[in-house]
């Protein structure tokens, strides 16, 4: 990790001395990372953001029924809806996180940015950043390159597991990223990409990671969407200046003391929370039956 920094600090020291934008340190570390040259980089960048689109294309037309049954088309329910809570902008961020995460529920393909259990956060806020500022394809791949970065530094001072940091470390740093990248996107300056992760962490500071049946479903979906809410509410806070007063280094190492300090019952286990209410153990109960009745019997086989 020569080419990378492992502190927010660091970072911005670099690219104030050098006067590089925020995306460069992180492509030449995926240049020597990946031993190969940027021409190479750009492309594989943009086909993961084609699979992000995809995913939300893919979550808001097909059936997503999953085969618990507990994830069932919900972002084309909330799309349909004849209540309108939202805002036609805020609604569709809402519909594209939730539609991206069905897609992982339902075994479809995503970009794990950072986890698979965050999936649909980053599609529905680069998507719909995309879609509300008519930025440039490259533009959006230079947010997912400095996301990247954000990820990578967050994973070295905390985690990005919900099995050693709870759902704070998963959905918390998709969140932290795609806030990050917004601002960076909209010309933002670094102190103000930077204020937008350390106020996204503290959104998402001390959230659980209790799966229903130990399956990336229940609460995971819903918290998809309400990440990408969070993630646009902590990019116009920092953008416009608003001091987080913690600077991002300690929100990071804040995260990392509270996954430490988290019961295991809370990290991924499904011992805790709402995977241990009485619906919950219903759900897992019912799960383990009908898997067990579809895996073939070995002597048979």
């Amino acid at each position: 990790m020569s080419l990378l920094f492992t502190d927010f600090a660091s970072w911005q020291a670099h690219c104030a001395s050098t006067g590089e934008p925020l995306y460069q340190p992180v492509l030449a570390y995926e240049i020597e990372q990946k031993g190969r040259t940027e021409d190479q980089i750009w492309p594989g960048l943009q086909r993961a953001y084609d699979v992000m689109r995809e995913a939300v294309h893919t979550g808001l037309t097909g059936d997503m029924t999953s085969r618990s049954g507990m994830i069932n088309n919900g972002a084309k329910k909330i799309a349909a809806s004849p209540v309108t809570v939202l805002s036609p902008e805020f609604k569709n961020l809402i519909v594209r996180a939730l539609g991206a995460k069905e897609v992982n529920s339902c075994m479809g393909r995503v970009v794990a940015a950072p986890t698979a259990g965050a999936s649909g956060i980053l599609p529905g806020v680069l998507v719909t950043l995309q879609d509300l500022h008519k930025l440039d394809d490259h533009k959006i791949l230079e947010g997912l390159l400095v996301a990247a970065g954000i990820a990578l530094i967050i994973e070295q001072n905390a985690s990005l597991a919900g099995a050693v940091g709870g759902c704070q470390a998963e959905t918390g740093s998709a969140a932290a990223m795609g806030a990050g990248a917004i601002v960076y996107c909209l010309g933002g300056s670094v102190e103000h990409v930077f204020a937008a992760v350390a106020i996204t962490i503290q959104c998402m500071l001390g959230l659980v990671c209790d799966p229903v049946a130990g399956l990336v479903e229940v609460p995971c979906v819903v918290r998809n969407a309400s990440a990408a809410a969070i993630a646009f509410s902590s990019a116009q806070i920092a953008i416009a200046g608003v001091d987080p007063v913690i600077p991002v280094d300690q929100c990071v190492a804040a995260l990392g003391e509270v996954g430490q300090s988290m019961e295991t019952r809370y990290k991924e286990t499904a011992l805790g929370g709402l995977a241990n209410t009485t619906r919950g153990r219903e759900i897992e109960k019912m799960v383990l039956v009908q898997d067990v009745n579809i895996l073939p019997d070995e002597e048979s086989a």
